[in-house]
């Protein structure tokens, strides 16, 4: 049953859609989630704003709002592991963890280089290819300025750039597969995201150590968690402002 209330207490307060989404600083089409499907309710965060902004209490536009107990209990379940660093991580792990896929299959990075040359975790892409799941690699647009700070942070300076460069000429055979799409980003990357349907791993970005030294968490979707699609939705964001390539070589603009 759509939130009839959420959609009222819109329409009262004279403001469309667009506006309710620019105050709020999430898409129109969230907004539409939010009244049409109740299965995919804001973040808390962003329920005390709508409801600050419509000004109406948060109970009455969402009766069933959680409380701070319920929400954290939640969050709890939704971790699965944590490791304290990437290098401890099994190697197995990614591919495995792909390998259950079916609605998405999601790869955040800067350059992810390590897993370029995992060849199990290329024979999972091109099963999920063959299968018709949709694939999505987002790397870092190697001439950007978010690459350089990255490269300077690590200490390792231009060779952030070349590593995304070479990251891409061996994911080569992997351009041109049914249902797989390459994109460049440039935005600030706090961690590294890798999604399979509702399980994830989360590497954290510290400053001044490479993500192999920094923590990952493994995720899962629970019922009224709001870790993992706080995650997922970051990963929207930058999929929805990166830049599409056809070919490891199609850098062009800042990555040229």
């Amino acid at each position: 049953m759509a939130n009839e209330r959420l959609r009222g207490a819109i329409v009262a307060s004279g403001m469309t859609l667009d506006q309710v989404a620019e105050q709020l600083g999430v898409s129109a089409k969230t907004v539409e989630r939010w009244i049409n499907d109740p299965k995919r309710q804001p973040y808390r965060r962003f329920k005390y704003a709508t409801a600050s902004l419509l000004q109406r209490e948060v109970s009455y536009l969402w009766p069933e709002e959680q409380t701070a107990a319920e929400v954290t209990e939640a969050g709890n379940a939704e971790l699965v592991r944590l490791y304290p660093h990437r290098s401890v991580v099994p190697n197995r792990l990614w591919p495995q963890l792909y390998a259950g896929a079916t609605r998405h299959f999601d790869v955040l990075v800067y350059s992810g280089f390590w897993l370029t040359e995992d060849a199990a975790f290329h024979q999972v892409v091109k099963e999920k290819s063959s299968a018709g799941v949709p694939v999505r690699f987002m790397l870092g647009d190697p001439g950007s300025a978010a690459v350089a700070v990255r490269g300077a942070d690590e200490g390792i300076g231009g060779a952030m750039g070349s590593k995304i460069r070479n990251a891409l000429v061996n994911y080569a055979p992997l351009f041109g597969l049914p249902g797989v799409e390459f994109r460049l980003h440039s935005t600030t990357l706090y961690n590294s995201i890798y999604r399979a349907d509702d399980e994830m791993l989360a590497n954290g970005h510290l400053y001044g150590v490479g993500a192999y030294l920094a923590p990952v968490l493994h995720l899962q979707r629970v019922p009224g968690g709001e870790l993992f699609d706080a995650y997922a939705e970051s990963v929207e964001r930058v999929w929805e402002s990166a830049r599409p390539i056809s070919s490891p070589f199609d850098l062009g603009g800042a990555g040229s």
